[in-house]
């Protein structure tokens, strides 16, 4: 597989994961009852699972590694971030308050991570 193929299947993935964390985001803060349907609970670890494995690739591709690369490493750690946001706005949150500041976290993390994914500075900001 040529390295750009596997670097635009992974940006795409990323765009689907992220999407997609939008529209259950806002099905959350609605409680609606999409939620709650076999695919929305499935699609998202399929497409999660295949934006890992392009990751594995591209890093074993271009020998880039986190612990290596200061960008790659605050990518991995932002990762650990939104999951952990993501997993409180969508699961675990006890109120809609707790629920809906994960959520901007969440989203704010996501934003985070492909901003350092594009410029590879982790503080691109400064």
């Amino acid at each position: 597989m040529d390295y750009l193929l596997l670097k635009h299947f992974h940006m795409t993935c990323a765009a689907l994961s992220g999407g997609f964390f939008l529209v259950r985001g806002q099905w959350m803060l609605a409680s609606s009852p999409l939620l709650q349907r076999r695919w929305v609970k499935t699609a998202p670890h399929i497409v999660d699972s295949l934006l890992l494995a392009s990751a594995i690739g591209l890093v074993a591709w271009s020998h880039q590694y986190p612990g290596q690369q200061p960008w790659l490493t605050a990518k991995l750690v932002a990762l650990a971030a939104y999951i952990l946001l993501g997993a409180v706005a969508l699961k675990y949150g006890r109120t809609m308050l707790i629920r809906a500041a994960a959520f901007v976290g969440a989203i704010a993390t996501f934003g985070y991570i492909v901003a350092v994914a594009v410029t590879k500075n982790p503080l691109f900001f400064l």
